[in-house]
């Protein structure tokens, strides 16, 4: 039989997104374009442990490349990074739409924002073109500043905005290393909900540098 998509190659797997057969080759273009492929799909997990770091995404302004970020930074701020993940992780479970793209979209947006900030002390508040963006950016918003309300409270110092901006540059840049980049890519939700569990008894982060 041919493929349900292109009608003239043989089909050669099932689609779970289709529920129905199709052939590798529209499997590979379509996938996660508009295809909206289930998480449990063997083919998608395949790809995603082939296709990893972009070398193009070094070049890609989204990559703040001008923002060092020492490999020895986030030790100072394990647990703003895991609170960050966390929430980013909630709002994906409370928000089935929500895709790569779009935290992606509200990160480049917070990272501006905070970048500004460092730089010149002046404050603005981004806002993403949608509303699950515009959500998840006040979000992480409250997620910083009670980080740094409760290290206050401790006897920690105020936490400076390049430290919070170096911060979310790594997770932007995680973000971007693990999405295919594909429009309804949902890599980086599924490797934080996967890989990054948040253990009481264990204060260090799982995430690794991308």
């Amino acid at each position: 039989m041919n493929c349900t998509l292109c009608e003239t190659r043989k089909e050669k797997r099932f689609c779970p997104a289709l529920h129905a057969r199709i052939c590798a080759t529209c499997c590979g273009t379509h996938r996660e374009v508009f295809l909206d492929c289930p998480s449990d799909c063997l083919y998608l997990k395949q790809a995603r442990e082939y296709a990893r770091f972009r070398p193009e995404l070094l070049e890609d302004e989204r990559w703040f490349a001008q923002v060092q970020v020492e490999d020895d930074f986030l030790d100072a701020h394990p647990l703003l990074l895991e609170d960050l993940a966390e929430r980013i992780c909630k709002s994906a479970l409370g928000n089935s739409s929500l895709r790569d793209r779009d935290v992606i979209e509200a990160l480049v947006a917070l990272v501006r924002s905070f970048e500004t900030r460092a730089n010149s002390g002046l404050h603005y508040e981004p806002t993403g073109p949608s509303l699950a963006q515009q959500a998840l950016i006040q979000e992480l918003r409250e997620v910083i500043a009670d980080y740094d309300q409760e290290g206050q409270e401790t006897g920690d110092p105020h936490l400076q905005d390049s430290d919070a901006l170096k911060v979310l540059v790594f997770v932007l840049r995680l973000a971007l290393d693990r999405s295919s980049g594909r429009p309804l890519s949902r890599g980086f939700l599924e490797f934080l909900r996967t890989e990054f569990m948040k253990d009481e008894n264990n204060t260090q982060s799982r995430i690794i540098l991308p």
